[in-house]
C-alpha cells in the first residue's frame, strides 16, 4: 500500500519506471530508489541530489529525503502513515488486501481429483489444500471461482475395485484393503488382469449390469472422500465424471485430430496423436486401444474443451509426475488452436520409514489417510491446548479441531508447491515460530486485547502517539498486505501468504511484549487499541486465505 504509493508518486515525477527497494538498516531510511538507470547520461551521484532537492515536502507520506551516493533513500512519516494505513484497514475491515483484479469475471479452478477407489492419504491431500486456498485467493480478488472435481470412473483402478469387491458388502472404510489386495492378487496372478479388461470392456460397450456395478463402487468412495474433504473445510461445486466422456464426445474429439493430419494409426491398429515438433519428450500420445475404445488422454481432452468453454480463465492442479503428461495435452490442444488451463504442479508429503524418505503409495498401502492425520492432529493439538487455558470438552473439542486441522494446511501451503514436504508434528504444532498455533495465537492476543478494553469507538485518534520502533514495523508490515495478496493470486502461490502471516504475527508478539495497550495513557491508548483492531483484521483475513479458521481463545 504505502510502496505502491510512493512509487506511483515517483513514477509521475519521473515519467518512467521505478524500482523501489527495502533499505538493510532503519538508519538509512524506509525505501531506497537506485538511480543508476535513472540519471542516464548524468553521473547517479549527482542526479540523486538534484532528485532529493526537486522532490523534497512534495510527498506527504515521506518526511525527509536523503541522497546516499546513486541511491535517494526515503524517511516515511511515519504519524501520517500509521493515520493512513490503520484508517484505511479498519474502513475496509475483511476487505482490506484486496485490489478486486477480478471484479466479477468467472474462474473455473479443477482440484484434488482423487481416484475413487480409496480414502484419500495425505500426499494427495495437499492438491486439496493448495487448491482450496487458490480458489480461497481468487474470490478475495473479486473473482467468481467455479470448483470441480474430476472423477476418473472409468478407470484400470476402479474397474480392480470392482473385481475385488464381487461378493462382499462394501464400506467406504473397506475400499482401500479390497484395492490393496486385488493388487497383490493380480501381482500373483496375471492372468487376472484379463478378467478386470474385460469388466472395463462391458462398461464401455454399455453393459448395464457392470455398469451398476462401477456406479456403486465410485458412489460409495465420492461420498466418503466428500465427507472427508467437508470436514476439512474444502468444498466443490461440481464433480464431473469420466465416463459422461465415453460416448459421444470422444468420437467428435477424435474426428477433429484427424483433420489436423497429425494422427496415424499403430502397429496395435491404436489412433496415435503425433506431436513431433510440438514437444521435445515422448512426441506422441495415445488415444484408442486397438478396439477403438478411448483412452484416458482423449476423454481428458474432451473434459478440458468443455471446461475451456465454460470460463475464459482456467485453473488446473496437478503433481508433478503429471508433468509430462499435461505437456502433451497442452501440444495436442494447441493442434485444435486451443490454450491449456493455467497448472500449478506440486511435489508430494514424504514420510519417513527406517531413516529413508518415501512417496506415499495407495497401490503398496505405504501411506497416512488424511483422516487418520486429521485425527491425530486434533488430538496432539487438544494437548498442547491443555498445557495453557483450562476450558471444558465442548470447547476442548472445537478449539482442537481448528488448531489441528490448521497446523496440517499451515504446514503443507508453507512449502512452495514444487518441492517435498515431510511432515513434523512438533514443529507444526509449535506456539512459537513459523507456524499456523504461533499466528493464531498473535490473533487470539490481539482479541483478548480488544475485548479488555471495553471502549467507546473514538473518532479523532492521535497517530502521532505512535512512535515506538515495534509500532511502525507492525504498521508497515500491515502496509504490505494487499501488495502480498495480489503476488500470491496472480503466481498461484499461497506460500507467499503463509511467508507473510508469519512475519506479521511476529511484529505483532513484538510490539504485544513492548508496547502496553491497556494501562498507556489516553491518547496512546486509544492508538494502540486501533492498531491492535486493524492488525486482528489482517491476522483474520490471512488466515481465511489459507482455509484455516482464526480461533478467539486457545
Amino acid at each position: 500500500m504505502i510502496k505502491k504509493l510512493l512509487i506511483d508518486i515517483l513514477k509521475k515525477e519521473l515519467k518512467g519506471d521505478v524500482q523501489l527497494k527495502v533499505t538493510p538498516s532503519p538508519d538509512l531510511g524506509d525505501y531506497c530508489l537506485e538511480c543508476f538507470k535513472l540519471s542516464k547520461d548524468q553521473p547517479p551521484e549527482e542526479f540523486a541530489k538534484q532528485l532529493a532537492k526537486r522532490l523534497e515536502g512534495k510527498i506527504k507520506i515521506v518526511k525527509r529525503i536523503e541522497a546516499m551516493g546513486s541511491y535517494l533513500n526515503f524517511f516515511l512519516n511515519k504519524s501520517f502513515v500509521a493515520g493512513l494505513v490503520i484508517k484505511k484497514i479498519l474502513n475496509q475491515k475483511e476487505k482490506y488486501g484486496s485490489t478486486n483484479i477480478g471484479n466479477g469475471k468467472k474462474i473455473l479452478i479443477e482440484h484434488t481429483s482423487i481416484n475413487p477407489n480409496a480414502s484419500p492419504h495425505v500426499g494427495r491431500a495437499r492438491n486439496a489444500i493448495l487448491g482450496d486456498s487458490i480458489v480461497r485467493l481468487f474470490r478475495f480478488q473479486g473473482y467468481l471461482p467455479e470448483v470441480h472435481y474430476f472423477v476418473n470412473d472409468v478407470g484400470k483402478q476402479i474397474a480392480m475395485l470392482v473385481f475385488g469387491a464381487k461378493g462382499k458388502k462394501l464400506r467406504f472404510e473397506n475400499l482401500l484393503q479390497i484395492y490393496i489386495n486385488t493388487n497383490k492378487q493380480i501381482k500373483d496372478k496375471p492372468e487376472l488382469e484379463a478378467e478386470i479388461f474385460g469388466l472395463l470392456k462391458k462398461f464401455e460397450d454399455g453393459d448395464k449390469k457392470t455398469i451398476r456395478r462401477f456406479n456403486h463402487v465410485v458412489k460409495i468412495c465420492v461420498n466418503g472422500q466428500r465427507k472427508i474433504l467437508e470436514e476439512f473445510g474444502i468444498c466443490y461445486d461440481y464433480f464431473d465424471y469420466e465416463s459422461k466422456y465415453l460416448w459421444g464426445k470422444t468420437d467428435d474429439i477424435l474426428k477433429r485430430f484427424k483433420r489436423t493430419k497429425h494422427i496415424f494409426v499403430d502397429e496395435h491398429k491404436r489412433n496415435v496423436l503425433d506431436l513431433a515438433g510440438l514437444i521435445a519428450n515422448s512426441p506422441i500420445l495415445v488415444l484408442t486401444r486397438g478396439d477403438g475404445t478411448s483412452l484416458y488422454p482423449l476423454r481428458d481432452t474432451a473434459y478440458t474443451i468443455d471446461k475451456l468453454k465454460r470460463a475464459k480463465k482456467n485453473v488446473i492442479i496437478l503433481g508433478e509426475d503429471q508433468k509430462l503428461y499435461f505437456q502433451q495435452l497442452g501440444a495436442a490442444l494447441s493442434l485444435l488452436k486451443l490454450t491449456a488451463p493455467e497448472v500449478v504442479h506440486y511435489s508430494f508429503v514424504l514420510i519417513s520409514e527406517k531413516g529413508q524418505k518415501e512417496k506415499m503409495s495407495t497401490r503398496q498401502g505405504n501411506l497416512v489417510l488424511l483422516e487418520d492425520f486429521m485425527s491425530e492432529a486434533v488430538k496432539k493439538a487438544g494437548i498442547e491446548i491443555k498445557k495453557r487455558e483450562r476450558i471444558n470438552s465442548k470447547q476442548l473439542k472445537r478449539f482442537s479441531r481448528i488448531i489441528g486441522y490448521g497446523a496440517i494446511k499451515y504446514t503443507i501451503l508453507k512449502v512452495s508447491p514444487d518441492k517435498n514436504i515431510t511432515f513434523d508434528w512438533s514443529s507444526a504444532l509449535s506456539f512459537e515460530g513459523d507456524s499456523a498455533p504461533y499466528v493464531q495465537y498473535a490473533y487470539v492476543r490481539a482479541v483478548s486485547i480488544l475485548k479488555k478494553a471495553k471502549r467507546n469507538e473514538k473518532k479523532n485518534i492521535d497517530f502521532g502517539t505512535l512512535t515506538a520502533p515495534e509500532e511502525f514495523a507492525l504498521i508497515k508490515e500491515l502496509s504490505t498486505f494487499q501488495e502480498k495478496v495480489k503476488e500470491a493470486s496472480t503466481q498461484l502461490k499461497p506460500h507467499l501468504i503463509v511467508s507473510y502471516l508469519s512475519s506479521l504475527a511476529k511484529c505483532f508478539s513484538d510490539f504485544y511484549q513492548n508496547c502496553q495497550c491497556l494501562t498507556a495513557e489516553a491518547d496512546l491508548r486509544n492508538a494502540r487499541l486501533e492498531l491492535v483492531k486493524a492488525a486482528s483484521y489482517v491476522l483474520k483475513s490471512g488466515l481465511n486465505l489459507l482455509g484455516i479458521n482464526a480461533p478467539e481463545k486457545m
